[in-house]
C-alpha cells in the first residue's frame, strides 16, 4: 500500500501542473453535466412497502379527493374578530390560493364551521320528524284498531245473519260493506306497517347520524371566539412532494389582500419549508476550521490547501452526484450529508497529509522526497480511515429507507472523491508551494537559515521535534485504572438522557420561535387543539356485498366506526370526509388529544389500532391508517429494526479494516468499545439539549421535542466511520513506533506525541464544522450537526487521547497480540511503510554507491607511461 501510494505521491508532484489542471477539468465537466443532463432534484418522498404509503396509494385511488398533503393557513383578525370585510378579503385570498401550482382544493373554514354548528340543528330537526313521526304511527294505529273493530263487528253481525235468516235481501249488501271495511283495514295495516318500517330507518339513520356528530363534536375550523380561522389547502401530492418555488407563490399570492383588510396569516411547516444547505451557520464553522487551520500549518497559505482539496471533494462529488439524477431520482435532502462530510473528511484527510510533509522538511527531508513520503504514510492511513467512513455510509441502503439510502450512497461517494483528492491534488500543490508550505517564522525555528535547505540548518535551540501532549499522555497513563474509571464514569453520567430519547419527524412545532410555522403550529394547539398538527387518517375497506350499498347502509358503517374509533382513549374526534363511487371505501379523519410529537400519542395510536382490529374480527372492515404521526412511529419502528443488521455490517466490516492495518485483534476492539461510549454520550448530550431543552436558548434550540428518526442511525454510521479515523491516525503512529523497535508502551507514548497536534486540530475542525451544521436552517439537520460535534469531541479528546492510551498502556504487548494463523491469512499491507523504507534506504545506498563509484574514478591518477603512448 505504502509503495503504491508512494509512486504515486511522487508522479502527482513531479506533474502538478497537469494533476491540478486534471482536477479543473473533471470539476468543470461534472459541473456542467450537472447543468446540463441533470435533472432537477426531486421533492418527492417515498418508503415502499410502509402501511401509512400503501393507505395513502389506496386512498389516492378510491377517493381521489381526499388524496394529497394539506397545508394550514392560521388567519388572525387584527379587529378580535372577523368582520364581513375581512371575510370578503378572505375569499378573495381563497380564490388566489386555489389558483396557485399543485393546489387541489380550499377549504373555506366559516362554510365548513357553519355546516359544523349546523349539523345539531339538523339532528334536532329529525328528531323532530322522528317524533312526529311516531306520534302520527300511534294515533294511525288507534285509528286503525277502531276500524278492525268496526269491521270485525260487520263479520260477526253478517255471520249472524247468515245463521238466523239465509235468505235476508240486506245480506249481499251487508257483505259487501263488510269486504269492503275489510279490504280497507288490510290496506290500513300495510299502509302502517310500510310508516313503522320507514320510521325505523328513519330513527336508525337518525342514530347513526347522531353518532357520527358525537364522534365528530369538537371539531372546529373557527375559534369559539371568532378570532382566529384555519384555512385548509389540499394538494394534489403530498406537501414535501412539492417544490418549494411552488409552494412560495401561495404565501405572494394571498398576504397582500389580507393583510390590507387588517388580516395577519401565519403558514404551517408544510407551505413554508424550503432547503437550505448552506447558511450562517455553516459558513461561520469553514471560518473556524480555516482559523485552526492557520494556527496549527502557521501559515495561510497552507492552510488553504485542506480548504482547496474539500471543497474540491465535495465539488466534484456532488457535480457527479446531480449528474447522476440522468438515470435516478435524487431527493432534495440528499446533498446534505454529502455536504457535511465532505467538507469535514477532506479538510481532515489534507491536513493530515500537509503535516506529515511539513514534520519531514523540518527534519531535513528533502523537499522532492518528502511529499512522495508523506502520501505514502499519512495517506495510507487516510485511505483506510475513508474506507471505514465509506463502509458505514454506504451501509445505510440497509435501513429500507431510500432517501436514508441515497443519503448515504451519495455521501460515501463524496467521501471516496475526498480521499482521491487528498492522495493526488495535495502532493501535486505540495509541490508546487515548495517552501511555501511552512511559514519563515517556522523554518526558522527549525534552525535554517534557508528555507528548505538542509545544509543551511545549523545547532538551533528548538532543533530537537516539539513533544506535544508528552505531559499529558503521561498523566493518564501513570494510573491507567483511574483513568479508565473516571472515563466510564464521565461518559456514563453524559449518557443518561439518552435512556428517554424519543425518535419523529420534525412538524412546525420544532420552527423557531416567532417564525410563521411555530407561530401557525402553536395558534392551532392553543384554539383546536394539539391533535390537529397532527390528524391521523384512517381509510377503511368494507366488506363486498352482491348489491351496491344504500346511503343508508354507508352511514351506518360511518357511524360504527367513527362510533369505534371515538372511543378510544387520547381521540379527541372522528370525522368522515371521503366516500369511494362504489362506496366501499370510507376516509376519516382521526384528531388525537395530544400532538404528533407528543410522548402520548404512540399509546393513542396502538389503540386506535387495537379498536380497528376488533371491527375487522366483528364486522370484516378493514383499517389502514396514514398520516405524518403514523408515518413518525413506523419509520422509527423500521429503523430500530434495521438497526442490528446495520451495526453488524459496518461493525464486522471495519473491524476487518482493522484488523488487517494494525494486526492485532484487541485494537479493533478497543476501538470499538470506545466507539459504543463515543456515541452513548452524544445521543445523551443531543437528548439533553434537543428533547429536554437544556441550555437551548444558547444552542438555538427554541422548541424542544422528540429527535429526527433518521438520526440515530445516520449519527452511529457516521461517528463510527470518523471514531476510526481517529483510532487510526493516533494509534497508527503507535504502531509505526513499535514496528521500529519501540516496546509497546514506549510506543504508546511516542506515538501519541507523534500525532496529538494534528488529531486534535482535526477534531477541533471537524466540531466546527458539525457545530456549523447544528445551527442550520433546516431543523431536521440540527440535531444530527449537534450530535456529531459532541460525539466527535468526545471521541477524539475523552475516548481517542485519554482512554485509549490508558488501555494501550495497560495491555502492553498484549493489545498487539494476533493467533498465528490469523498472521499468516492476513495481507501485510505495509501501512507504517517499513518496506518502503528499506527499500528506499537500499535505493539511497546504491545511489551514493554509485556516485562515490563515480567521484573515485574521476580522482584517480593515469598510469605511468601513459603520456608516452
Amino acid at each position: 500500500m505504502s509503495t503504491a501510494l508512494y509512486r504515486l505521491g511522487r508522479w502527482c508532484a513531479d506533474h502538478a501542473w497537469r494533476v491540478v489542471a486534471l482536477w479543473v477539468v473533471v470539476l468543470a465537466v461534472a459541473g456542467t453535466l450537472a447543468g446540463t443532463v441533470g435533472r432537477p432534484l426531486t421533492s418527492q418522498v417515498s418508503i415502499p412497502g410502509t402501511e401509512f404509503e400503501r393507505v395513502l396509494a389506496t386512498l389516492g385511488t378510491e377517493v381521489p379527493s381526499a388524496a394529497g398533503g394539506f397545508g394550514r393557513i392560521v388567519l388572525e383578525s387584527d379587529s378580535g374578530s372577523f368582520t364581513d370585510a375581512q371575510k370578503k378579503a378572505i375569499d378573495e385570498a381563497m380564490k388566489a390560493w386555489g389558483t396557485a401550482p399543485h393546489v387541489k382544493r380550499v377549504v373555506d373554514p366559516f362554510a365548513a364551521q357553519e355546516q359544523i354548528d349546523s349539523s345539531a340543528a339538523d339532528l334536532e330537526a329529525a328528531r323532530q320528524k322522528l317524533d312526529d313521526g311516531r306520534a302520527q304511527l300511534d294515533a294511525g294505529k288507534k285509528k286503525l284498531a277502531d276500524g278492525e273493530g268496526q269491521v270485525a263487528g260487520g263479520e260477526a253481525l253478517l255471520a249472524q245473519l247468515k245463521q238466523q235468516n239465509p235468505d235476508d235481501p240486506g245480506i249481499p249488501a251487508l257483505e259487501a260493506q263488510v269486504t269492503a271495511g275489510r279490504t280497507q283495514v288490510d290496506e290500513g295495516k300495510a299502509k302502517l306497517a310500510a310508516s313503522e318500517k320507514e320510521l325505523e330507518a328513519g330513527a336508525a339513520q337518525y342514530a347513526d347520524g347522531a353518532a357520527v356528530a358525537a364522534a365528530s363534536a369538537g371539531t372546529r375550523l373557527v375559534s369559539t371566539d371568532g378570532r382566529y380561522a384555519v384555512v385548509q389547502v389540499q394538494f394534489d401530492d403530498n406537501a414535501q412532494s412539492i417544490a418549494p418555488e411552488d409552494r412560495a407563490q401561495i404565501p405572494e399570492k394571498g398576504d397582500p389582500v389580507l393583510e390590507a383588510a387588517g388580516v395577519t396569516p401565519h403558514y404551517s411547516v408544510e407551505i413554508t419549508q424550503e432547503l437550505v444547505f448552506i447558511g450562517p451557520g455553516e459558513i461561520l464553522g469553514l471560518g473556524v476550521a480555516l482559523l485552526v487551520l492557520v494556527l496549527v500549518l502557521g501559515s495561510l497559505i497552507a492552510a488553504g490547501l485542506p480548504l482547496l482539496v474539500a471543497l474540491l471533494g465535495v465539488g466534484v462529488g456532488l457535480g457527479g452526484a446531480v449528474a447522476f439524477t440522468a438515470f435516478v431520482e435524487l431527493n432534495t435532502t440528499t446533498p446534505a450529508l454529502a455536504l457535511m462530510l465532505g467538507l469535514a473528511v477532506g479538510i481532515d484527510y489534507a491536513l493530515f497529509i500537509v503535516n506529515r510533509h511539513r514534520a519531514n522538511i523540518l527534519h531535513g527531508m528533502p523537499l522532492r522526497e518528502s511529499v512522495p513520503r508523506a502520501v505514502a504514510t499519512a495517506g495510507s492511513a487516510v485511505t483506510f480511515a475513508g474506507a471505514t467512513v465509506i463502509i458505514a455510509l454506504a451501509a445505510l441502503v440497509l435501513s429500507g429507507i431510500p432517501i436514508l439510502a441515497e443519503m448515504g450512497v451519495v455521501a460515501a461517494a463524496t467521501v471516496l472523491v475526498s480521499v482521491v483528492v487528498a492522495v493526488t491534488v495535495s502532493p501535486a500543490v505540495m509541490r508546487l508551494m515548495g517552501t511555501r508550505v511552512v511559514s519563515r517564522r517556522g523554518w526558522r525555528r527549525a534552525g535554517f537559515a534557508t528555507a528548505g535547505d538542509p545544509a543551511s540548518r545549523g545547532g538551533h535551540p528548538d532543533d530537537r521535534p516539539e513533544e506535544h501532549g508528552a505531559w499529558y499522555v503521561a498523566a493518564v497513563t501513570r494510573r491507567p485504572w483511574l483513568t479508565v474509571l473516571g472515563v466510564v464514569a464521565f461518559v456514563g453520567v453524559l449518557a443518561v438522557p439518552a435512556l428517554d430519547m424519543r425518535l419523529g419527524l420534525p412538524d412546525g412545532g420544532s420552527e423557531p420561535t416567532g417564525s410563521s410555522a411555530y407561530t401557525a403550529y402553536s395558534t392551532v394547539a392553543d384554539q383546536f387543539g394539539p391533535g390537529m398538527n397532527g390528524p391521523v387518517v384512517a381509510v377503511a375497506e368494507l366488506p363486498s356485498t352482491d348489491s351496491p350499498r344504500t346511503q343508508a347502509q354507508v352511514l351506518d358503517a360511518q357511524a360504527r366506526i367513527a362510533t369505534a374509533l371515538r372511543g378510544v382513549d387520547g381521540v379527541v374526534s372522528v370525522v368522515p370526509f371521503g366516500v369511494s363511487d362504489d362506496k366501499d371505501t370510507l376516509a376519516f379523519q382521526v384528531v388525537p388529544s395530544t400532538g404528533p410529537a407528543a410522548e402520548q400519542t404512540p399509546a393513542t395510536i396502538d389503540g386506535i389500532r387495537a379498536a380497528s382490529s376488533r371491527l375487522e374480527r366483528h364486522d370484516g372492515v378493514e383499517i389502514g391508517f396514514t398520516g405524518q404521526t403514523v408515518a413518525n412511529i413506523e419509520i422509527s419502528e423500521r429503523l430500530a429494526g434495521a438497526l442490528p443488521s446495520y451495526l453488524a455490517v459496518v461493525v464486522g466490516l471495519s473491524l476487518l479494516i482493522l484488523t488487517v492495518v494494525f494486526r492485532s485483534v484487541v485494537v479493533p476492539l478497543v476501538a470499538t468499545g470506545g466507539f459504543l461510549l463515543s456515541v452513548a454520550a452524544a445521543f445523551g448530550a443531543t437528548v439533553a439539549v434537543h428533547q429536554w431543552g437544556w441550555f437551548g436558548s444558547l444552542l438555538g434550540v427554541t422548541q424542544p421535542g422528540p429527535l429526527l428518526s433518521f438520526m440515530p442511525i445516520i449519527l452511529i454510521g457516521v461517528l463510527f466511520g470518523l471514531a476510526m479515523d481517529y483510532q487510526m491516525f493516533l494509534v497508527s503512529g503507535m504502531h509505526e513506533s513499535r514496528a521500529h523497535g519501540e516496546d509497546s508502551r514506549t510506543a504508546v507514548r511516542s506515538g501519541f506525541v507523534h500525532g496529538v497536534r494534528v488529531v486534535t486540530a482535526a477534531a477541533i475542525i471537524m466540531t466546527s464544522v458539525f457545530l456549523g451544521f447544528a445551527f442550520s436552517h433546516l431543523v431536521m439537520v440540527r440535531p444530527i450537526g449537534f450530535g456529531l460535534a459532541v460525539g466527535v469531541l468526545i471521541d477524539a479528546f475523552v475516548v481517542r487521547m485519554t482512554l485509549t492510551p490508558a488501555l494501550m498502556h495497560l495491555l502492553g504487548d498484549r493489545a498487539w497480540w494476533i493467533p498465528r494463523w490469523l498472521d499468516r491469512l492476513l495481507p501485510d499491507l505495509d501501512v507504517e511503510g517499513l518496506r518502503l523504507a528499506e527499500h528506499l534506504e537500499a535505493r539511497d545506498a546504491d545511489e551514493r554507491a554509485r556516485a562515490a563509484a563515480e567521484a573515485g574514478s574521476e580522482r584517480a591518477p593515469e598510469p605511468e607511461g601513459a603520456g608516452s603512448r
